[in-house]
């Protein structure tokens, strides 16, 4: 604490899953991941709220073709993409998301308009509405990578389970993982949101729902806040999200709900990663999959788990 109130932290990721296929592939990850920290710390350090600065980093990584969220999405079997992206405000715990929308360049401002609505959370039709009320371009966010990636494997008739979260300019990475991107933080008011957003698992069958919009994906409370990646059925099976948080509201530490949370989700084989900030400004990550792609600004620092290889399931950081 200091006279301007609570330090604020931010998390970040754009992923998780296997080991990235080359060093020039982690150090082009790590500049934009760090990329966003720098562009949206600042405003939490200024006075932004959380939820703010959860809207501005996620649409900056939807922005980034690198990731599938937004622009850069991968296609579902049938050539098409369909997005899904969550917001979560902690303090006034009030989840909105919208599922399998398409044609619009930033999800994460329909479910930020959302937070306001009767209705939190729509999907495709519903979301499509949406975008004409709120007079929103149509936008196409297919990129010539992730076209060529669908193409190679329609000529398998969809043999994968899942496209890269990452897209490689040497084109298929091998499996970088399950994409997702999200965004935690905690603002100088003390107040805590979590955003994310995804493209989904690719060449998945038509209608599929992503966990990126329910709350065992993206949840947040005065006590917690959480983002999910990873295989969204997996971390839907665990209500991954929601049951972290729920343990840090029970009055575990943060750190050790993280621990119980993913020695659980190790002995189910599920594979998946998740960031968090507590209501103290712990930092915690953990991850069942080889990699997460995640970064964060502790109030001093960037830091980033990019080659994070430690045994453990969970890291972190202490408040300062």
């Amino acid at each position: 604490m200091s006279g301007l109130g609570v330090q604020p932290k931010l998390i970040i990721h754009g992923g998780a899953g296997s080991s990235l296929k080359s060093k020039g592939g982690l150090e082009s990850v790590r500049r934009s991941l760090h990329a966003v920290l720098e562009a949206v710390y600042p405003l939490l350090r200024d006075g932004a709220t959380a939820e703010a600065a959860v809207i501005q980093g996620c649409r900056l990584l939807e922005d980034d073709p690198r990731f599938n969220a937004g622009t850069g999405s991968v296609l579902q079997s049938d050539g098409q993409i369909r997005m899904s992206a969550s917001l979560m405000n902690g303090s006034q715990q009030r989840f909105s998301g919208v599922i399998n929308v398409s044609r619009v360049q930033n999800p994460i401002l329909l479910a930020d308009f959302l937070q306001n609505s009767p209705d939190h959370v729509l999907s495709d039709i519903g979301a499509l509405e949406l975008l004409r009320e709120l007079n929103l371009p149509t936008y196409d966010p297919l990129t010539e990578i992730r076209l060529q990636e669908w193409m190679l494997e329609r000529q398998g008739n969809f043999s994968k389970e899942m496209a890269g979260v990452v897209a490689e300019r040497e084109l298929v990475e091998e499996s970088a993982g399950r994409g997702t991107i999200g965004v935690v933080a905690l603002d100088r008011e003390g107040r805590l949101a979590a955003g994310t957003s995804t493209g989904g698992k690719g060449f998945e069958r038509i209608g599929r729902v992503s966990d990126s919009a329910t709350p065992a994906g993206n949840y947040a409370t005065m006590q917690a806040a959480i983002s999910c990646t990873g295989i969204g059925e997996d971390i839907i099976d665990e209500c991954l999200a929601a049951r972290i948080v729920v343990r840090v509201t029970d009055g575990m530490p943060l750190q050790a709900a993280f621990e119980k949370s993913f020695k659980e989700a190790a002995q189910n084989q599920r594979d998946f990663g998740a960031i968090g900030i507590d209501a103290t400004g712990a930092i915690s990550w953990g991850k069942t999959c080889e990699v997460l792609l995640a970064a964060y600004h502790d109030g001093t620092e960037i830091g980033d788990v990019l080659e994070w290889a430690d045994g453990n399931l969970v890291g972190g950081t202490h408040p300062s």
